[in-house]
């Protein structure tokens, strides 16, 4: 089964959920920003992405929080990742992640089509 993390908000989470329900796959769906997913968590999600924390960080919606964001080194990483724990709105959406682990960062049609193929 797929899970995704959304924020209700965000356009693309909807479109994500429409491509979802239009494969007819199955998910669950994660609100992250009430469920926040935990350091453990974000670090199993980058594992799978193959992505570096400040790879799925909206910087914009930093500077609107006024924090400040780590430097982008291998030292920082931890930093990085507490930051994104603690702060959820700043993380990327929707991540989904197939059963078989296939995991995308789903905001456009590749990436979805990609998932809903590794759940088949």
């Amino acid at each position: 089964m797929i899970e995704i993390w959304i924020n209700p908000a965000c356009s693309k989470c909807r479109t994500a959920i429409s491509g979802l329900d239009a494969a007819g796959s199955e998910y669950v769906i994660r609100r992250y920003l009430e469920d926040v997913p935990t350091a453990t968590e974000i670090e199993d999600v980058l594992g799978r992405l193959g992505l570096e924390p400040w790879d799925i960080t909206r910087r914009p919606d930093a500077k609107g929080l006024g924090v400040e964001l780590p430097e982008r080194s291998a030292e920082q990483r931890a930093a990085w990742i507490a930051l994104l724990a603690a702060e959820p709105r700043l993380i990327q959406r929707p991540i989904i992640t197939a059963a078989d682990g296939t995991t995308v960062v789903g905001r456009d049609e590749d990436s979805l089509k990609r998932v809903i193929a590794a759940d088949a």
